[in-house]
């Protein structure tokens, strides 16, 4: 009997520790190439409730990826590629406000990361709905000492791996807000990456998405 209870008791713990543990927060990029699942980082806060508020709102639905650059990344959130006519000028767009930076995670390959205004913004605040997804290529033990050398980054052994192996972009690292990664699709990221692209890096036939929350 007390064998039985101390069972019943431990059940009970787990059931409660599971019931308050976090959920992890995850949007879907669907698109014609396939489906990407993304989960978003709870250290960069800000950025994660923008893009879960701007996907419940459709703000992405029917957007385009504008912006391929193969061995790079993918871009898109402009609304004003929503049904854009061919060769039109893409990237300047936005909900009409930017997010104050949360720069930390660093541009591995499938990351999701916040695109932002150069010039003019020496805080480094992100676009208010336009993202890339990298792809990047792996690089050398030796480019990413020098990478870290110039930004003042220490890289973890996990780091160096995932850079050598997988690949990114870690020239870009401490410049943008990385806010989440990419968990299920990385074949997609690949396939829109070689599209055929026309000026401005424009694909040459549409990209279309439309982003949702998901558990």
């Amino acid at each position: 009997m007390k064998n039985t209870l101390k069972y019943v008791m431990f059940l009970m713990v787990i059931g409660f520790m599971t019931s308050c543990s976090p959920k992890q927060e995850m949007i879907l990029i669907e698109t014609d190439y396939g489906n990407m699942k993304i989960k978003l980082y709870d250290s960069t806060p800000k950025h994660r409730d923008n893009i879960k508020k701007l996907a419940k709102e459709g703000f992405y639905d029917g957007t385009l990826f504008h912006r391929v650059i193969p061995q790079f990344m993918v871009q898109g959130g402009d609304p004003d590629s929503k049904g854009a006519p061919a060769g039109k000028n893409l990237g300047s767009g936005g909900p009409g406000y930017t997010i104050p930076a949360e720069i930390g995670a660093y541009h591995f390959k499938g990351t999701l990361a916040a695109a932002r205004r150069g010039a003019g913004n020496p805080n480094k605040e992100s676009s208010g709905s336009q993202f890339y997804v990298v792809q990047g290529k792996p690089v050398t033990e030796q480019q990413l000492l020098s990478f870290a050398s110039q930004k003042g980054i220490v890289y973890s052994a996990e780091d160096v791996e995932r850079y050598t192996k997988m690949g990114g972009t870690p020239f870009l690292d401490n410049e943008y807000t990385v806010f989440g990664e990419v968990v299920e699709g990385m074949d997609v990221i690949d396939k829109i990456a070689s599209v055929k692209i026309g000026n401005s890096d424009r694909p040459m036939e549409d990209v279309t998405m439309k982003v949702k929350v998901v558990k």
